[in-house]
């Protein structure tokens, strides 16, 4: 077998002298592994080049993928034009058309953002330390896309994943995201997504510098919408459905999920949603964007009557400036009134996606990302008399009784969890289901991740690569378990997306939520459903009061 590469170090021609040859030159280059390696290598009896690194028509040019096993898989490809000069700050361009093939078998660049620190447990569990492998800049409007088939005339369900990390890091790229196993497992196509984050996706310059500026504070939502349109315009020719399309995101993959649903430009795009531990029902207003403006150009030395020299800045200086605060990274989608909805899920849910299934959920130890790795009995007194004062005896007492068997590492990260992200979970579910149109189906993921000696328990992103039929992530554990978990959360995707009804084989019946009776799916080994479960904890916070982050504005 002779191969010939191109300038950029990608086979280009291939002479494959028969397939006997060529299936015993692969087996050399993979000596010394099991069977069930080699069965990814197992060729057709028309096996050409082609079926290698296969050929897709985009409309914007041809784009060369690589076959995984079956999957053909297409990476880094371009749904918007660079974002750099001067057109950081302004709304997604599309890309300028070409000619011949253009490759697209590596990952794209990321957005620039701030790098995770790998010495954290935490961050190795979800390989947060990997997002920048492919390299990060301005030209980071790419798209992945994973399939069984091209434009074979079968239809599948899109699944398009938007990636969590706030609106301040995170990729579509990554083992966490592969598109790979939920492809071949569903037979559906698998899109993940990069787009514009942080300063250079969210800061809110047109009250100070005008019109010219005006979609500055929603970038990097007017980013998701372009892809979305790439799929729309594209994806038939991948072998998907355009009018079946479900997005779905977890953590800050939820917020945008969340934000979305409340665009009129993306209204047709998609017909499912899916909200993980990320729901969001407030924007940050033009006022509070417009501080957040200020403080950057007065740590640059940028006068307000001279906004371009911002696009000139070199983004590494950008991103040196303090956000201001922590939510987002400090900076999040401003609601514009246009292209993002002013308080499009407060007090009542939007009705632009009135029309739009959702799953709602979180896990049961969302919080434990953030905490210690063990506390006592008197440690967690401490903390609660510090934080909830005067009504600490009382919340440690409603969570000992429903929790009767938990630890005090596992009650704190559940408090912290249920007045926070699960409450904004269960405040969306009740206003989708106000609506009284399409279904809001609620679940809390109670399966605890098996990693570091199972420390975290059902921790924040517990069910990411499980949702994509992955469990070989640290997070996941690659056990028998995390198989079975896999193939009980990527099924429930695959139904949902085809129909927008999670129900299929692998779980009880799950009614949708309604407000009497707040049906919610309990996803463990043995998966349950559960009218109000651990309703004492929820009316406990309905008393105490306080604001859920997912309505709390970013400052």
């Amino acid at each position: 077998m002779a191969i010939r590469t191109t300038n950029s170090g990608l086979a280009a021609t291939f002479s494959v002298q028969s397939r006997r040859s060529f299936l015993k030159r692969a087996s050399l280059l993979v000596a010394g592994a099991n069977a069930s390696a080699l069965l990814a290598w197992t060729a057709p009896d028309s096996f050409a080049a082609d079926d290698t690194f296969p050929v897709a028509q985009t409309t914007y040019g041809k784009i060369r993928g690589i076959n995984l096993g079956g999957i053909k898989t297409f990476r880094g490809v371009r749904y918007g034009a660079t974002t750099a000069g001067k057109h950081r700050f302004q709304p997604p361009k599309k890309p300028e058309s070409w000619t011949g093939l253009k490759d697209a078998i590596g990952y794209g660049e990321i957005c620039p953002q701030l790098p995770s620190d790998p010495r954290s447990e935490y961050v190795q569990m979800i390989e947060w330390d990997q997002h920048s492998n492919s390299g990060m800049g301005e030209d980071c409007l790419h798209l992945n896309v994973w399939t069984p088939a091209l434009k074979d005339g079968v239809k599948r369900p899109v699944l398009f994943s938007i990636h969590g990390g706030g609106y301040a890091t995170g990729s579509g790229n990554g083992l966490g995201y592969s598109g790979e196993p939920l492809a071949r497992f569903g037979n559906v196509v698998v899109v993940t997504v990069t787009h514009r984050l942080g300063p250079l996706g969210y800061l809110h310059l047109e009250d100070l510098g005008g019109p010219e500026w005006s979609k500055s504070g929603v970038a990097g939502m007017l980013d998701l919408v372009a892809a979305l349109e790439w799929v729309r315009d594209n994806i038939e020719n991948f072998g998907g459905d355009p009018n079946c399309v479900m997005i779905y995101g977890q953590s800050g993959g939820g917020a945008k999920t969340s934000t979305l649903l409340g665009m009129p430009g993306a209204k047709g795009l998609f017909q499912r949603a899916a909200v993980q531990s990320g729901a969001s029902m407030i924007s940050r207003t033009r006022e509070q964007g417009t501080r957040s403006a200020e403080r950057l150009l007065a740590a640059l030395h940028i006068r307000k009557n001279n906004l371009a020299e911002l696009q000139n800045v070199p983004w590494e200086k950008i991103l040196a400036v303090p956000a201001g605060d922590g939510l987002g990274g400090g900076y999040t989608p401003v609601a514009d009134g246009a292209a993002v909805l002013a308080n499009a899920w407060t007090p009542t849910a939007p009705a632009v996606s009135a029309d739009i299934p959702m799953m709602i959920g979180t896990t049961l130890e969302d919080a434990a990302m953030r905490m210690g790795t063990h506390i006592d009995e008197t440690q967690l007194k401490s903390w609660a008399e510090k934080t909830f004062d005067k009504n600490s005896a009382k919340v440690l007492s409603v969570y000992h009784e429903v929790y009767p068997r938990a630890s005090p590492f596992q009650i704190q990260a559940r408090i912290l969890t249920d007045r926070g992200q699960r409450r904004a979970a269960s405040t969306m579910a009740e206003r989708k289901a106000a609506l009284g149109k399409a279904p809001a189906y609620l679940y809390v993921w109670a399966w605890p991740s098996p990693g570091f000696g199972g420390k975290f328990g059902a921790v924040h992103g517990a069910d990411v690569g499980l949702s994509f039929h992955n469990a070989r992530q640290i997070i996941s554990g690659n056990t028998p378990e995390a198989h079975k978990m896999a193939d009980t959360l990527a099924s429930v995707w695959v139904a949902f997306a085809k129909s927008g009804n999670p129900n299929c084989q692998q779980i009880p019946q799950w009614p949708a939520f309604t407000l009497e009776r707040r049906e919610t799916m309990i996803f463990d080994i043995t998966s349950r459903v559960e009218n109000d479960p651990a309703s004492a904890t929820r009316l406990l916070w309905n008393e105490l009061g306080g604001t859920s982050p997912g309505e709390r504005r970013p400052s």
